[in-house]
């Protein structure tokens, strides 16, 4: 675990800023809007209020990341929104008026890539995360008997993304995987077939994932890529909750020890521990 080295509120105006491009789903979501108040210091985050419009009851990871677990100071656009899908052309959001990966990064494009007066960023510090795809195979694991075929195009799509982000000075990134949902409350009240098809989508998913970033990087100069493997770290906690202070792996709710805050979502406690680990995986770099 990175030291707290910086913390929110506490930091002047002189000090040097990193910038924090975040993209992705409910698990990240904070409530960004884009013609709102802007990150500054002493508000990271801009807009809403911290912790924002989380998923979790309290602060998620990025919350914990952006104004603790860190070595400077970072000022944090995040345009993430619940539901999200990588392409809503590709997979249905559970609502219309969801934004999409898609539609994120081009809120981004169409305002902070231009390096505005506002969000000077450059290439050398700034940092740009995904985490997606918690959607995208919830909500179709069972349509395709040809997953892998599948899982290309929504990695195609998404790689296409990165691609505009790296076209316009993108160069760190941030790859955090799909955990595994298929041990959440609401797969577990499926049957088992459902949940067997869903982890295997989900691994066949990640692999793809991790090969799709190391051709990334080795097709565009100057890339650093970051992976946390959120699998991994949800995997540790489930199959031993009580070590890490919870009352188990199965039960949801605002009780002290619950894991999970509803039926899909992890609850603030829980999010320290991914806050802790993207802090891990990112350690020895400006962040």
């Amino acid at each position: 675990m990175l030291s707290s080295f910086l913390a929110f509120g506490l930091v002047g105006a002189a000090t040097a800023q990193n910038y924090w491009f975040s993209f992705g789903d409910s698990y990240t979501q904070t409530g960004f809007l884009t013609n709102e108040t802007l990150p500054v210091p002493g508000n990271p985050f801009g807009n809403p209020v911290y912790p924002g419009y989380t998923a979790t009851g309290g602060a998620n990871w990025l919350d914990f990341d952006t104004t603790t677990y860190n070595n400077s100071l970072v000022l944090t656009y995040n345009y993430a929104y619940g539901g999200a899908t990588i392409d809503s052309g590709l997979v249905a959001p559970f609502e219309p008026t969801v934004l999409s990966v898609t539609d994120q990064v081009n809120q981004f494009l169409d305002t902070a890539a231009s390096k505005p007066a506002e969000t000077p960023w450059t290439s050398a510090n700034s940092l740009f995360s995904i985490w997606i795809g918690i959607n995208d195979l919830g909500n179709s694991y069972y349509l395709s008997d040809n997953r892998t075929s599948f899982d290309t195009t929504l990695l195609n799509a998404e790689f296409a993304l990165i691609q505009k982000l790296y076209d316009v000075g993108a160069r760190n990134f941030l790859f955090l995987n799909v955990p595994p949902t298929d041990r959440s409350p609401l797969m577990l009240s499926q049957d088992a077939q459902a949940q067997a098809m869903l982890k295997a989508n989900i691994l066949d998913f990640n692999s793809q994932s991790a090969e799709f970033t190391k051709n990334f990087q080795a097709s565009n100069s100057g890339v650093t890529t970051f992976l946390w493997d959120a699998n991994a770290a949800f995997t540790t906690i489930l199959d031993d909750p009580t070590a890490y202070g919870f009352v188990d792996a199965v039960s949801y709710g605002t009780n002290v020890g619950d894991f999970w805050i509803n039926t899909l979502h992890t609850t603030s406690p829980a999010n320290v521990y991914w806050a802790e680990g993207v802090a891990d995986v990112l350690s020895g770099s400006i962040w």
